[in-house]
């Protein structure tokens, strides 16, 4: 990873649309050069895909929060079982599996409560490996499409 690296990939989170010869030009590089480095950063698993951001309300979701989840036991199997499970569910935006207090953090989107408390009950506390779950509904949600890179040194 060097600083036109870096710059292909602020310039492709921010406009994953952008058109190889406009990634060119605002990198500085020769359309063919760019197109190399672009498949480059494929091919080694830097860029993993392009997803298009969608407005939450356009699709009926009124309601987003985050389930907060303890399991049972740590052990592999109820891990990766819980995981599986969830991961499963169309309400899932994401996973988080994390240390301290609670194992799980699940981001999930909704109609509204009735929705989010449906899913709740039948998707997360029928489950063997939860402990204890608690939610706190989200009131905004700002996320940066841009992840910071640190592969690139100096910067």
């Amino acid at each position: 990873m060097d600083r036109i690296d870096d710059a292909i990939l602020g310039a492709l989170q921010n406009d994953g649309r952008m058109s190889n010869k406009e990634l060119a030009a605002q990198v500085g590089l020769a359309p063919s050069s760019c197109l190399d480095r672009v498949r480059r950063l494929h091919d080694r698993g830097v860029i993993r895909g392009y997803h298009a951001e969608v407005d939450p309300g356009a699709m009926k979701i009124g309601l987003q929060a985050f389930v907060f989840v303890r399991l049972t036991q740590h052990s592999r199997d109820f891990v990766e079982s819980f995981r599986d499970h969830i991961v499963s569910l169309p309400e899932v935006v994401s996973v988080y599996h994390v240390a301290g207090q609670e194992d799980f953090v699940i981001h999930v989107a909704v109609r509204d409560a009735n929705h989010l408390r449906n899913l709740t009950l039948d998707a997360f506390t029928t489950r063997p490996e939860v402990d204890r779950l608690n939610t706190a509904i989200v009131y905004e949600h700002i996320a940066d499409s841009a992840w910071p890179n640190y592969a690139v040194s100096a910067l």
